[in-house]
């Protein structure tokens, strides 16, 4: 049976959603156990006395905060997050989840869990939502500066995520830049244009947005301009969101229209929740990492617990291992 570790006290809201989170999804799925790193009297309360066969403590009192660096969390050794990374490391638990100091779990897991043999570097990916399903996106935000390796390296990770956990066949692999031309692009993307173009399903560069229009599976960037991209997403989402509830209260609208109008705004909602997604896959490392917003809820939670477990029982990191020795020979 797998077993999750999960930094309990990392996020903003405090131990209750993480709580609750793994609470939904234990009622759901009979096939995991998880062990919850943090403060026994905190959680202890938190969990109902039926789930007790079904999860550990590991009491810990040290939490790294926001606003602490990231470099300081491999000296932290009692952290909850440390710990938690730790336990994935000496193989008593097949995957890891925090909401937590994104930094932190990024570095930790890094370095003491390790990178898959072949990866340079480990990409955060995230879901962009789309008119019929979502958008892969990697790098945002583990690494600023990437060469044209790297970027190769997350086509490759990317598409095999796509194929190994979302369950997306034959996923199209585009490269962002400010135009679809081959010519189009700084130095690092023409160069890595020419890399990927010898891997299967690449289409070629890609614009903004075909991020959101469902033209390809898997867009990959360097984290700078990703985070920058994320960012942006996470805000026109919230702009239009308050515009259209705004527009609402003040127009003359009839009692049916404003219902159709809830029921076409719920939908929206929906779609750029980070909460349906649950959260952001580190690929690249030798076990499944994922790292949810600050402000996750539970059922933000529960869904980065399933993308855990999916990713656990997936081959994603045999397939990334053998993709990237066969590019190497070639």
């Amino acid at each position: 049976m797998l077993k999750i570790a999960i930094d309990a006290m990392g996020g903003d809201i405090g131990p209750a959603p993480i709580i609750d989170g793994l609470i939904l999804a234990l009622k759901k799925d009979r096939h995991f156990n998880a062990i919850l790193v943090g403060k026994k009297e905190e959680l202890l309360p938190l969990i109902p006395q039926k789930f007790d066969n079904r999860i550990t403590i590991h009491d810990t009192h040290d939490v790294i905060s926001m606003h602490d660096h990231a470099t300081d969390a491999l000296k932290r050794k009692e952290s909850s997050a440390y710990v938690a990374i730790d336990l994935v490391k000496q193989g008593l638990a097949d995957a890891y989840v925090s909401a937590g100091h994104s930094g932190a779990s990024m570095s930790l897991a890094t370095l003491k869990i390790g990178r898959i043999k072949g990866v340079s570097r480990p990409a955060i990916a995230t879901l962009m939502p789309t008119v019929s399903g979502t958008t892969l996106v990697l790098d945002v935000g583990a690494n600023v500066d990437c060469d044209a390796k790297n970027l190769l390296e997350f086509g490759i990770m990317g598409r095999i995520y796509a194929e190994d956990v979302l369950g997306v066949d034959n996923p199209l692999v585009g490269l962002l830049s400010n135009g679809e031309e081959e010519s189009k692009g700084n130095e690092v993307t023409k160069s890595a244009f020419k890399l990927l173009e010898k891997t299967p399903n690449f289409v070629g560069n890609v614009e903004g947005n075909d991020i959101f229009n469902g033209n390809v599976d898997v867009v990959i960037c360097d984290g700078f301009v990703g985070n920058i991209l994320l960012k942006t997403a996470e805000g026109v989402a919230d702009t239009i969101g308050k515009i259209i509830k705004d527009n609402l209260r003040r127009s003359l609208v009839s009692i049916t229209g404003a219902v159709l109008m809830r029921k076409v705004f719920k939908k929206l909602k929906l779609k750029v929740d980070y909460a349906e997604y649950g959260g952001a896959p580190l690929i690249g490392v030798k076990a499944p990492v994922i790292i949810a917003h600050g402000k996750s809820n539970s059922k933000a939670i529960q869904n980065a617990i399933f993308q855990a477990i999916s990713a656990a029982d997936s081959n994603l990191n045999i397939h990334i291992e053998e993709k990237l020795s066969h590019i190497k020979d070639h």
